[in-house]
């Protein structure tokens, strides 16, 4: 219940579906996951995004197990790391029985709908919760919120109002005022601020006659914390590609990724080179290009990973001549 719940913030059920199996049969209880490695649990997660969820899974999974069981009230669980008002709120109404008051996107959806309440997202969201809170019973909690959830996600939808089969129609101020689609009410979107930054792909031959690639594991906090990824120009801290390359290479430009986060947007450049000895300065390792999926790479450097099979022997190598393009 509450990997299931931590797992679907902010994302879909078919996204989650393979993950969740995934992680239940290698890690099948709490204790088994707060045994896990880092980096295994973060490369098992990669694909699902907002990386600091992962973090915290794991974070938790560590201090329920010091624990022994996990708290069965609402209070006592807002308290573990990662579990917020809602996650807390959703393990404790259906897992616990605990009368709770559930506030997830689609109960948010059908409780403004359902009192037409006008006023702008996010400030809205102290109506919508009194709302709730003023329809949600004192015995039954978790089904009740499980039940909204599902209206939520199948009958009253963001694109559509499905109100001829919702059982709530005849309730609703929204369907009443005749634009249910209206509530609930958002505020214009704010422009996201554009960033720039640049990744390197270091291509080597391995000692079995492979092609390898250098990756490193980023800090654990931060964007992207604790996954492994492709060196870079330190894009996340300063946003304008300035940094320095991790080598004096004859760079080739391979490519451009761009990529949507929560607060900006990112075009990254990908530059890549190959090596014929050593390794790069700093901490990382040689990982097989024909492995490459299975290094557990976040969504970004997976794109950006793609644009590196395409290198070709740069001028550093035996050839002397460059066959790439400068990357600036």
């Amino acid at each position: 219940m509450w990997l299931s719940e931590v797992m679907l913030q902010q994302t879909t059920v078919a996204a989650v579906q393979s993950y969740f199996t995934r992680f239940t049969s290698r890690w099948p209880t709490v204790a088994d996951l707060a045994a896990a490695d880092d980096g295994e649990v973060m490369a098992a997660w990669a694909g699902l995004g907002y990386y600091a969820r992962a973090r915290n899974l794991l974070a938790c999974a560590r201090e329920v197990a010091r624990r022994g069981a996990f708290p069965q009230t609402e209070a006592a669980l807002r308290e573990l790391p990662g579990l917020g008002a809602y996650t807390a709120a959703a393990v404790a109404a259906i897992a616990f029985g605990a009368r709770a008051v559930v506030v997830d996107a689609n109960v948010e959806r059908v409780v403004a709908r359902l009192f037409a309440i006008g006023e702008p997202l996010p400030g809205a969201r102290k109506a919508i919760r009194a709302a709730a809170d003023a329809i949600t019973p004192d015995s039954g909690a978790g089904d009740f919120a499980q039940a909204m959830m599902d209206l939520g996600a199948t009958v009253c939808t963001a694109r559509q109002a499905r109100c001829l089969i919702c059982p709530l129609a005849h309730l609703c101020r929204a369907r009443a005022s005749g634009a249910p689609e209206a509530y609930p009410v958002k505020a214009a979107r704010a422009a996201r601020p554009e960033r720039a930054g640049r990744a390197f792909w270091i291509a080597r031959e391995g000692p079995d006659g492979g092609r390898e690639v250098w990756l490193v594991r980023r800090p654990g906090r931060g964007m992207l914390g604790g996954m492994r990824a492709l060196p870079d120009d330190g894009w996340s801290a300063r946003g304008d590609g300035s940094g320095a390359a991790p080598l004096a290479l004859d760079w080739q430009a391979l490519g451009q990724v761009r990529h949507g986060f929560t607060h900006f947007q990112l075009a990254l450049a990908v530059c890549g080179a190959t090596i014929g000895a050593g390794n790069p300065a700093g901490e990382g390792e040689w990982w097989p290009m024909d492995r490459i999926g299975e290094a557990g790479l976040p969504t970004l450097f997976a794109r950006a990973a793609l644009l590196g099979t395409t290198l070709v022997t740069p001028r550093n190598e035996a050839s002397g001549e460059n066959n790439g393009r400068e990357c600036a």
